[in-house]
């Protein structure tokens, strides 16, 4: 007979909403269009780039004359390979080619710093104080967590340290939850969100992370 384990789980749900005063930072100004730039930056960064189309100098056909300049009756062509045939080249396509474009280290602070104080102010900014007292991640602890805060039908940011494997399993499976790491924010991925939550015991983490967008 297998011994069953007995040992219970303990939770602890509470969030706790930050405020100015848990910041000592001030907001920035920012150029209208500074946020669009940094999204068309992330968004032209992401495309492969690979897409590509043969020319006629490419494509895999004879360039033997198909027939005689004149006496054919049919109209002149010199190749197969021509761009008006089926299966000849394509006239201007696309080749392969990098597209990066960059934005300065002071206007992603601005961004972020504007994107900060407008959740702050929308009361989106929490600690989550949870904790599991187990070695194995649970999903269903992790949902029940947001449920208990009224977060589990919310799009949410969730901050982690890279290390904290057993937070990212138990969470990492909730659709509604983007696991982001203190060093990976990004303009996109934390507009695309309706909360910024941390766990309690990152808070410290979280503000150290914030205190960089100065």
């Amino acid at each position: 007979m297998v011994a069953q384990n007995t040992k219970k789980t303990v939770e602890t749900n509470r969030l706790k909403l930050f405020s100015d005063k848990d910041f000592n930072i001030e907001k920035k100004g920012l150029n209208s269009t500074a946020f669009a730039d940094w999204i068309r930056v992330l968004m032209q960064n992401s495309r492969q780039g690979t897409v590509g189309c043969k020319d006629r100098s490419e494509v895999s056909l004879s360039g033997k004359k198909p027939w005689a300049q004149k006496g054919t009756g049919r109209a002149r062509a010199g190749t197969a390979r021509s761009p008006l045939w089926r299966g000849g080249g394509v006239i201007f396509g696309p080749q392969p080619r990098v597209r990066t474009l960059a934005i300065s280290k002071k206007i992603k602070k601005q961004v972020l710093n504007n994107l900060f104080w407008l959740f702050l102010q929308n009361k989106k900014v929490a600690a989550l104080d949870w904790s599991l007292d187990s070695d194995v991640p649970k999903t269903s602890s992790a949902f029940k967590a947001l449920k208990a805060c009224g977060l589990d039908n919310k799009k949410i940011n969730l901050f982690l340290p890279i290390e904290d494997m057993l937070t990212y399993a138990s969470f990492s499976n909730i659709p509604s939850v983007r696991i982001m790491y203190f060093d990976q924010a990004n303009a996109f991925e934390l507009s695309d969100s309706e909360y910024w939550i941390c766990l309690g015991k990152d808070s410290e983490a979280f503000k150290g992370m914030v205190s960089k967008w100065i």
